[in-house]
């Protein structure tokens, strides 16, 4: 049987899903983590998820005992199946079809597959994604209506009642920001800022206020306008 207190999240390493893990973290009784290699360009995100999850639980006393164990999963089949931006080193780029040539067909729906079967595994009900159709690159597979469908789907498939979450999807970067304040106030932000890693080049030489980044590619576009846009409300309140 599945715990109905018990939550998978999918977590990158980035600011979205490190979000979503506190936000999980403050919802759920019992908390795990999975993240994929695909052969990112920037899988230096992979790299700070450890450090972000050993110093998250410090944040609340109840925390600590709520966070389980880590899971990652090869997800390599991605870079062979698919010629883009974000698995090769190619020039980031928009294509004909309006959509940056960082979009990795199919990426989302296996990592929620991927992540329902060991959710299984592991009696997990709820599944939690940082996914966004408010202030985002315009992935199909981030789309509300796509991630609904998938919940019926994976249902379906598995004979479960899982329930996938994205406390994300209809507010944009700013908004985000405000709701890592929200959930354990300036502290969280800090180590948001510090320990999270959001720009595609992978680069983490350059800090900026807003954490580490290129400050060009549309990881860091996304993530610098809306930490001005939090930051202005903050002045004005």
């Amino acid at each position: 049987m599945s715990n109905d207190k018990g939550a998978l999240i999918l977590f990158s390493g980035g600011q979205d899903s490190a979000t979503c893990l506190a936000w999980a973290l403050d919802n759920f009784e019992t908390v795990e983590t999975v993240g994929f290699d695909y052969g990112q360009r920037h899988r230096i995100e992979l790299e700070v998820r450890a450090d972000f999850r050993a110093r998250v639980i410090d944040l609340k006393p109840e925390w600590a005992g709520r966070l389980g164990p880590d899971h990652m999963l090869d997800l390599s089949i991605l870079g062979q199946v698919s010629d883009t931006a974000l698995t090769s080193d190619a020039e980031i780029s928009m294509r004909a079809d309006g959509l940056p040539n960082t979009f990795v067909p199919g990426r989302n729906l296996l990592f929620f597959t991927l992540a329902a079967a060991l959710a299984y595994r592991r009696h997990l009900r709820h599944l939690v994604g940082g996914m966004c159709e408010t202030d985002y690159s315009g992935y199909p597979d981030c789309r509300d209506d796509t991630l609904k469908s998938l919940q019926v789907t994976l249902n379906l498939g598995m004979g479960s009642r899982s329930v996938l979450h994205t406390p994300l999807m209809w507010i944009d970067k700013a908004a985000t920001w405000q709701m890592s304040r929200n959930i354990g106030g300036d502290a969280l932000v800090d180590l948001i800022q510090e320990h999270t890693h959001t720009c595609y080049n992978g680069e983490r030489r350059v800090r900026h206020e807003w954490g580490y980044g290129c400050d060009t590619c549309p990881a860091c576009e996304l993530r610098r306008t809306g930490w001005k846009q939090f930051k202005s409300v903050e002045i004005n309140e």
